[in-house]
């Protein structure tokens, strides 16, 4: 096929799905995103160290305005924790930005291996409690807390080229005792601000090197942005109806799938079985 009609095909679908998820769960979609486009680009025979820097360069770019599309939905509802945004906000940045700097000049193949065992411990723990009351959002976490927790979660979503709301979901239900849409929104607005010191550091990182895609600002193709984002904003709308018309149960157990998902591939499962839109 094509590579130009594989590219017009492939991303616009794997955009919708990303905006329906983002509003849904509160994630970036970085887990779908980045096999996609490191499969686009490597079939297109750019190098694998290169096409996988484009990938999570390219979806934190995407993830900036899916993000703000799902919030703004959120806030209408009333599901933003706000006293969490600031402090987690502000380190986070600093940490994405890190995130992403490290990432630009090693594999970070054992943080990757480190994240997903945590994502899958999230999960159990998300299963073990996914019948017991819903949180109510007023816990007593101190500033302390958010600080730190923004900082190690906008980390590995500059590193790893995610949103973070695969961490921050489960960090909020399970230690902040948030409901989980409020954990949904609130992660909503993080993902988005994380996403910009993210996919600064991509493209900071990136300029000048050889090798890149014809239309890359550093390690962030424009191309796919466009591709992606334009179906991606509005569904995430569509994914944000969703999640206020589920009960909090089955979007607990729908989470927990998502985080056994991400946490397998992050340990390599899926490319040790050979399965490539997920490895």
């Amino acid at each position: 096929m094509d590579t130009l009609l594989l590219t017009l095909i492939v991303l616009p679908v794997a955009g919708a799905c990303i905006g329906v998820l983002s509003g849904l769960f509160g994630v970036g979609g970085g887990f779908l995103m980045v096999p996609v486009q490191y499969f686009l680009l490597t079939h297109f025979g750019f190098d694998q160290t290169i096409a996988l820097r484009v990938a999570f360069g390219t979806s934190l770019a995407v993830i900036l305005p899916t993000a703000i599309s799902g919030a703004y939905g959120h806030h209408c509802r009333k599901c933003v924790v706000w006293k969490a945004v600031l402090p987690m906000g502000v380190t986070g940045v600093v940490g994405a930005f890190l995130g992403g700097t490290v990432a630009s000049h090693t594999p970070g193949a054992i943080l990757s291996v480190l994240f997903g065992a945590v994502l899958l411990l999230a999960a159990w723990r998300m299963v073990a409690q996914v019948s017991s009351p819903d949180g109510c959002g007023s816990s007593g976490t101190s500033v302390p807390w958010y600080l730190a927790a923004g900082f190690a979660v906008g980390f590995f979503s500059g590193l790893l080229g995610i949103g973070g709301g695969v961490l921050m979901v489960p960090i909020f239900i399970l230690f902040m005792r948030f409901g989980v849409r409020e954990s949904i929104g609130t992660s909503t607005v993080l993902i988005g601000i994380y996403a910009v010191g993210g996919f600064l550091a991509y493209i900071v990182n990136g300029i000048g090197v050889p090798g890149l895609p014809e239309y890359s600002l550093g390690y962030v193709d424009l191309l796919f942005v466009l591709l992606l984002a334009v179906p991606s904003i509005p569904l995430a709308q569509l994914g944000v109806r969703i999640a206020h018309r589920t009960s909090p149960v089955r979007l607990k157990q729908a989470f927990s799938v998502i985080l056994v998902v991400m946490g397998l591939k992050m340990i390599g499962v899926f490319s040790v079985l050979g399965i490539p839109i997920l490895s």
